[in-house]
């Protein structure tokens, strides 16, 4: 007797992001609790839940007209939201780098300031 595992909610965030970008479509929370558990095996009882982890991320984008809530995500926003943050990541990680070599040469003056005068107190 196996019962069937559930979806991480990291898995379900990718089915539903999924569903965005291939239908490149808009929804409102009905239309999502209709579709997800049927195409991407997410319960209906997540859905909402699911949805607003993305809209927080900054992931799905949520507008409210009217009385409705209406949900989209495209994959053009993903792709410039990634390519922003690899920027961002790139960036860190120059600074970082830099940081690191004038460590490491602050780190060698030191060596060669002790061994060359042992009586050398620092300063």
């Amino acid at each position: 007797m196996s019962k069937k595992k559930g979806l991480s909610a990291e898995e379900k965030r990718a089915c539903m992001m999924e569903i965005f970008f291939e239908t490149k479509d808009v929804f409102q929370l009905k239309d999502m609790e209709k579709i997800a558990p049927k195409e991407k095996g997410i319960t209906a009882m997540s859905v909402k839940e699911v949805l607003q982890s993305l809209v927080d991320d900054g992931m799905v984008d949520c507008e409210r007209i009217g009385t409705s809530n209406y949900y989209w995500a495209f994959p053009s926003k993903a792709l410039h939201a990634r390519k922003c943050k690899l920027e961002v990541l790139e960036s860190q990680l120059s600074e970082g780098s830099q940081k690191h070599a004038n460590l490491q040469k602050s780190t060698e003056k030191g060596v060669v300031v002790r061994t060359c005068n042992p009586s050398y107190s620092g300063g």
